[in-house]
């Protein structure tokens, strides 16, 4: 079938079903314990925000012409994803006082985690739904 494109795959409900479930999760916790709550939907956000941001760049092209494209957008996309996750971990060990350690990468563990089970799920079912 010459000339049919593959459509890109939904990359982005990856991101909504981990920003609605740290919000819940943050919420509950925030019954019991504000700084664990705020500590854990802080490091959520530390893995969210650059997955999203290497999302944009690596799933910006389509297509056999655009390889090198491709290729230069993920490596951009992979450096960003860094970048802001080191960025993102300053600013919470340093403007957020009180904080605990452990929540923040328990946070953000969970995330990653989320991450690589919606990746797996969308590479291995029907992900054009």
């Amino acid at each position: 079938m010459a000339g049919a494109e593959v459509a890109r795959p939904p990359v982005y409900r990856i991101t909504w079903v981990q920003l609605v479930l740290l919000v819940v999760a943050s919420s509950f916790l925030l019954m019991s314990d504000r700084v664990i709550a705020y500590s854990v939907f802080s490091g959520g956000l530390t893995a969210i925000v650059p997955q999203a941001y290497f999302a944009l760049y690596a799933f910006r092209w389509r297509g056999a012409r655009s390889a090198q494209a491709i290729a230069r957008a993920s490596y951009v996309g992979e450096v960003g994803k860094f970048a802001l996750s080191v960025a993102g971990f300053a600013i919470v060990f340093t403007m957020l006082r009180p904080i605990s350690g452990l929540a923040v990468f328990v946070g953000f563990l969970a995330m990653l985690v989320i991450q690589i089970i919606g990746s797996w799920l969308l590479l291995n079912g029907d992900w054009r739904k």
